[in-house]
Formats: structure tokens, sequence, C-alpha cells
């Protein structure tokens, strides 16, 4: 080094270079230039621009509490026992399952996830579940060993990944979709009032098919709820290392946030943003 110069302290340890010229502009900002390298392959896990803060009330949490507030509405709308009232509630299921898949690709889309919304969502979708399942089976449309196993089976799980996050993140089911897909399916075909609004056969051929949807969801839930029992027990059963693999980029494709469905997905949860 040239005398009376000096060396810039710590420059090689936070991914700075030293050169006649700066390589990412081309052009001469003196003897001893200095600029950031922005190769990802040098630069540390979670280093980078710290995320621009996200508004609460933003698109994705505004959906999130529409599908809240219709959780009453819709069972207001079940509790009056007609089958004209029944059929706006199988639309207003129909609306809040909707905001439930819009909400998280918004806020995959456009990066709005916030802590809120990670609570907040899970929330709402077992809330309509499992109000839509009591509903069903207190009218007789449903057993309620079905509406039993799905619920023991969705708080049950959120539970165990809650208890788990502290050791490692679980992966997402790769039945996860398919299972919350099946679950608004034989919802809403049990919540239309098919007797009244369909000739007796084709209204009997759909009752049969719904009764075939909801033994495949069941099974499909209860499969769910096994791999994450399995899960559980692997990273119990693990050490110090493997558990900290299992919460790695990489390590676990489809990891998410603990409580939220994968299907309805959103970065950070089964359901949160």
């Amino acid at each position: 080094m040239p005398p009376g110069r000096r060396a810039v302290p710590g420059a090689a340890a936070h991914g700075f270079s030293v050169g006649r010229r700066a390589a990412d502009a081309g052009e001469r900002h003196g003897p001893y230039a200095v600029h950031v390298t922005t190769d990802p392959a040098t630069t540390p896990p979670g280093a980078g621009p710290p995320p621009a803060d996200v508004p609460l009330w933003n698109i994705a949490n505004v959906l999130t509490m529409v599908r809240i507030v219709l959780v009453p509405v819709f069972a207001y709308l079940m509790l009056q026992g007609t089958p004209s009232t029944r059929m706006w509630a199988a639309v207003v299921f129909a609306i809040a399952a909707a905001t439930d898949k819009l909400d998280g690709s918004l806020a995959r889309s456009r990066g709005l996830v916030t802590d809120f919304g990670k609570l907040a969502d899970p929330i709402a979708d077992k809330a309509l579940v499992i109000t839509a399942l009591v509903l069903l089976s207190a009218d007789g449309s449903l057993p309620w060993w079905v509406t039993v196993v799905i619920i023991v089976r969705e708080l049950g799980i959120t539970v165990l990944r809650f208890f788990m996050v502290r050791r490692a993140v679980m992966a997402a089911s790769k039945g996860g979709k398919l299972k919350t897909t099946l679950q608004v399916a034989f919802i809403l075909l049990l919540l239309v009032p098919w007797a009244s609004a369909l000739p007796t056969g084709v209204a009997d051929v759909i009752n049969v098919i719904t009764e075939v949807l909801v033994l495949v969801t069941v099974a499909v839930t209860v499969i769910t709820g096994l791999d994450y029992v399995v899960q559980a027990i692997r990273i119990a059963r693990a050490g110090p290392s493997a558990r900290a693999d299992a919460g790695r980029p990489g390590a676990e494709p489809g990891a998410e946030r603990p409580g939220a469905e994968p299907g309805a997905e959103r970065p950070g949860a089964e359901p949160g943003r």
C-alpha cells in the first residue's frame, strides 16, 4: 500500500471491494474507488436493505377482515332455516372462501405481509369452516362424526405447529391445498337446497356425489394431519443441527408459517400472510 494511504477497516468483511475503477459503474471515482458488491453468492442470508413498512390497512388485510365479518352473517342466514336464506348462506360462504384465495395472492404479489395478517388469516379460515360444519351437523345435513374429525384435525395441527415452531419450520403438507379445496366444495354442495331447486332425480345424484366427496375429504384431512404428526416426531427425535437445517431455505420446500393452511397460503400462513 502506498505511504500515506489507509486501508478501509472491515471493508472486505462487509462485501466491499477496492480498485481503481468502480466495476459496477464503469467510471473513475479516484485512485481507490469503493463499491458495494451485489453478488447474491457473496451476500449473507438475510442481508440486504430492510423491507419497506407495510401499512396495516392494506387490501389483503381488509379482505381478511371481510371474511371474518361474513362469518356471523353466514351463521345468521343458516339459522333462519328457509330454502331462500340457505341459498344466500351458500352465496356468502362462496364469497368468503374466495377472499381467502384472493387475499393470499395479493399479499404474495404485492409484498403486503403483516403480523396482523399472519394471525388473522388462519383465524378467519378456521372460523368460517368450523361454523359451517357445526351448523350443517346441527340441521342434520352432515354427520357429527365428520365435523368432529375435521375440527379435531384442524385445531390439533394448528396447536402442534405452534409448539414445534421453536424447533423447526414444519413443511407444508403436499395435500393441504387439496384438503382445503375438498372441504369448501362439499360444504357448498351441502349448503345449496338442491331438492327445492332441481328435479328429484338430479338432486338425488348430487346428494350421492356429495356423500362420496365428504368421505374423500375426511380421508385426505386425516392423511394430511398424520403427515404433520410424522414430521413433528422426526423433528423431535432429530439433533439440534438437523432441527436447524429443517428451517433453512431449500431444506423443506414449501415450508410455511405455523397455523396456516397450505393453500390459502400466504408468505410467512395454513391460510397467514
